[in-house]
């Protein structure tokens, strides 16, 4: 595969022991001395911030200079989904607030911040850390302007200020009007721009496909029970993606890939740099950011022997040979949440803490690469969730256990001695085609899936399975939308065991960093669809490694309410994402998808989930 690479204008980025914004700070100084080939870094992105309470009178300051008002030590509830944090507001205090990829910042003014690092304050908070003038509620999704979190203030009856804010994946406003008024985008080196409204204005639900399900504004709930068909609620006729517009100039330039590193060949766990140990001090990581992707590389002196242990939190690089100051830096970026640096009996450890949990082929990439002047080799570590296993399949991995034949008359009266059998059959829907291309980005939808649906045909019918593709070249089977997903769905004649549709996945631009990884839709158009999604969704992330997004159901999707039988709708990957969009481009990958399509298949057929009235036309 030829990949295009985009290379950045970039300052190699020196950390300092203490903050991530020591390491910004030394930036300038790094650009005298030239820069690694291979580190990248965006231009600054403008961060949206939210001003609260303007104009605010500063806290009290006693005698000696020392602030007496102090600010931290929040309160936390559960409700269903959502995460209640609730902060005190001393008397003059001000503050702003900036949705990051990472959670919620506060920036506070006229108040002494109590130092803090505490755990998990709910499902949607991970993480709260304190200190310096600033409070940070690290949430497991990022956070747009309006999407992922609500904040409001409140008097209680004591007459003190209360900041209330609530965090969930499927909660939407932002800062509430009397917060919302001071809404900037401020860029470095810039004056604010003009103020926006904190959230945008009711638009089309045609507009707004893509969008996370929404809940009530005004109180944290949790998400409602999804409506059937039969009732009278919008209804989703079209699979997530389908009606996001390609973004203006073109996707998000692609990751850039590591120097030398071929991704079919796994990163390697260990090595050693050539030479002799002398017990060098090491110097703080350099990272590099790209849209998507985060590069944290180590210089190692000669002799330095490593370890990179992937986890459930990020990667542990034992090094040996060598000694480290301890220190600590966070919030570098969407990616990598902290760096740690500790000394140990052998050498050091640095733990790069991530977004997402890491294994041996996913979530990150490594290279050791030579001097690119003096003596220090350079350990290169790529972080993304999107990151998936490319590693190419053995050819006896492409092979299915044959899947049994099947009662042709199961659940009827046999009379017979003996029964006849028949191949299970199954529709496999590749989306789109023709005139209506998809998701556009890295690739284009409607040939990606037709793509990955003829590698699934050719697995499943060499394991003894009847496939019937609703497409097998570029074209659709109506040119109106609607009557062409009702005819997909209905190909699902009576004797097909299951209906399971291919699409990939996108979002707008404004939040297509969000967008990465593989998800499967079910609806309750039959009992057993959430089964077979559920098999679909686990064999795929297994062959893959990809990011999961897990099992959605809060969509009526026309291509599946309409079936009669076990259907589900899987999306293998974001054509908008940088990283996402180039795992969508690669052969190894679009066969690991194809294979796990095929083993979720394969199981839901041996395994039941074809019984139920699924055979022989007694679907619902």
């Amino acid at each position: 595969m030829k990949q295009k690479i985009i290379l950045f204008s970039s300052a190699l980025l020196l950390g300092v022991a203490g903050t991530g914004l020591a390491q910004t700070n030394l930036a300038q100084s790094n650009l005298a001395q030239g820069s690694d080939p291979f580190m990248r870094e965006v231009p600054a992105q403008a961060a949206p911030v939210l001003q609260g309470t303007p104009g605010a009178a500063p806290a009290p300051i006693n005698l000696t200079g020392v602030q007496d008002a102090a600010f931290g030590s929040p309160r936390s509830s559960q409700n269903g989904s959502i995460t209640r944090v609730v902060f005190d507001l001393p008397t003059g205090v001000s503050y702003t607030l900036t949705p990051t990829f990472t959670g919620l910042r506060l920036d506070i003014q006229g108040a002494r911040v109590i130092p803090t690092v505490s755990g998990k304050l709910g499902d949607s908070v991970n993480e709260y850390r304190a200190g310096g003038g600033q409070a940070t509620l690290i949430t497991p999704y990022p956070l747009s302007l309006t999407g992922g979190w609500q904040a409001t203030e409140t008097t209680i009856g004591t007459g003190g200020r209360v900041l209330i804010l609530d965090f969930g994946a499927s909660l939407t406003g932002g800062a509430s009007a009397e917060l919302g008024k001071q809404v900037r985008t401020v860029a470095q080196g810039s004056a604010p721009s003009a103020a926006i409204p904190a959230a945008p204005p009711p638009v089309p639900v045609a507009a707004s496909l893509k969008l996370t399900p929404p809940v009530a504004l005004s109180v944290p709930r949790t998400v409602p029970a999804q409506a059937t068909p039969t009732q009278a609620t919008p209804v989703q006729a079209t699979p997530p993606g389908d009606d996001v517009t390609p973004a203006p100039g073109g996707p998000l330039p692609p990751a850039p890939a590591l120097p030398g590193a071929n991704p079919e060949t796994p990163s390697a766990l260990s090595g050693q740099v050539p030479g002799t140990a002398r017990g060098t001090l090491l110097t703080p990581p350099r990272i590099g950011k790209n849209p998507g992707q985060t590069r944290v590389v180590l210089d190692l002196p000669p002799g330095t022997t490593y370890r990179i242990v992937p986890g459930g939190i990020g990667l542990r690089v034992e090094l040996s040979g060598v000694s480290v100051t301890p220190q600590v830096a966070q919030n570098i970026s969407p990616e990598l949440r902290s760096w740690r640096a500790e000394s140990t009996l052998s050498g050091a450890v640095f733990t790069l803490l991530t977004a997402a949990p890491t294994t041996a082929r996913s979530g990150w990439r490594a290279q050791l690469l030579p001097p690119a002047s003096g003596d220090l080799s350079r350990l290169a570590i790529d972080l993304s969730p999107a990151l998936a296993d490319l590693t190419p399949l053995l050819p006896q991995q492409k092979l299915l256990a044959a899947v049994p034949a099947i009662p042709a008359a199961r659940g009827m009266a046999i009379l017979a001695l003996s029964a006849s059998y028949t191949r299970p059959r199954v529709v496999i829907d590749p989306g789109h085609g023709g005139k209506d291309p998809g998701a556009v980005g890295a690739v284009i939808e409607k040939e990606v899936v037709l793509d990955v649906a003829l590698r699934v045909a050719t697995l499943l019918r060499a394991a003894g399975v009847d496939v019937v593709l609703t497409r097998d070249r570029d074209g659709a089977l109506n040119a109106d939308k609607n009557t062409d997903l009702t005819m997909r769905a209905k190909m699902g004649t009576p004797g097909t065991q299951l209906f399971v549709s291919i699409h990939a996945n996108a979002m707008d631009a404004r939040n297509a960093l969000r967008g990465y990884g593989i998800e499967t839709w079910w609806n309750p158009n039959h009992p057993l669809s959430s089964s077979l999604a559920a098999l679909l969704q686990t064999n795929v992330i297994n062959e893959t490694g990809a990011f999961s997004q897990g099992l959605k159901n809060s969509q009526s999707l026309a291509v599946l309410r309409n079936s009669r039988i076990p259907a589900a709708l899987i999306e293998i990957g974001y054509t908008s994402h940088p990283v996402d969009g180039l795992n969508l481009q690669d052969t190894n990958y679009r066969d690991r998808v194809a294979l796990g399509i095929a083993e979720g298949i394969r199981e839901a057929l041996v395994s039941g989930i074809v019984d139920g009235g699924a055979v022989g036309g007694a679907g619902k």
